[in-house]
Order: C-alpha cells, then sequence, then structure tokens
C-alpha cells in the first residue's frame, strides 16, 4: 500500500516537471532529474519495504576522521 502511494507520489512529480524540461530542451537538466528521481524512488521504496540502508554519516566519518587526527598531532 505504502509502495504503491510512494509511486503514485513520484509520479505526480514526474508529471509535472519532465514535459517542461523536455519543452525547454534542457537535456542536461533532464538527465540530473531523472538520476536524483531514480535514487531518490529506489531509496524511498527501500526504506518502505524495511531494507537497512547504511548511514552516509558513517562513511564521512570514516573518510575524514584520519584526516582530521592527521591535522591535530
Amino acid at each position: 500500500m505504502l509502495v504503491t502511494f510512494l509511486l503514485l507520489i513520484f509520479t505526480v512529480i514526474i508529471w509535472f516537471e519532465l514535459p517542461k524540461l523536455i519543452k525547454n530542451k534542457m537535456w542536461g537538466e533532464l538527465i540530473a532529474f531523472s538520476i536524483l528521481m531514480l535514487i531518490g524512488m529506489s531509496l524511498s521504496i527501500a526504506q518502505t519495504v524495511g531494507i537497512n540502508l547504511p548511514n552516509p554519516t558513517k562513511g564521512l566519518e570514516a573518510l575524514y576522521k584520519p584526516l582530521a587526527e592527521l591535522l591535530k598531532s
């Protein structure tokens, strides 16, 4: 039920935005819009179905912690 509602919401957003992008021949924006919508839709549906998603903060922490330690010393 929730997945159907999410798909409906994403469809409405695409319905409003897509024609403007195509009419104005904004191909780069159309590609970026499509990629971001696909990522957003995938993550939303995965979270709705109960799939545990990794926390992006943990990745950033692992990336910057050694740099912070190096700068402290």
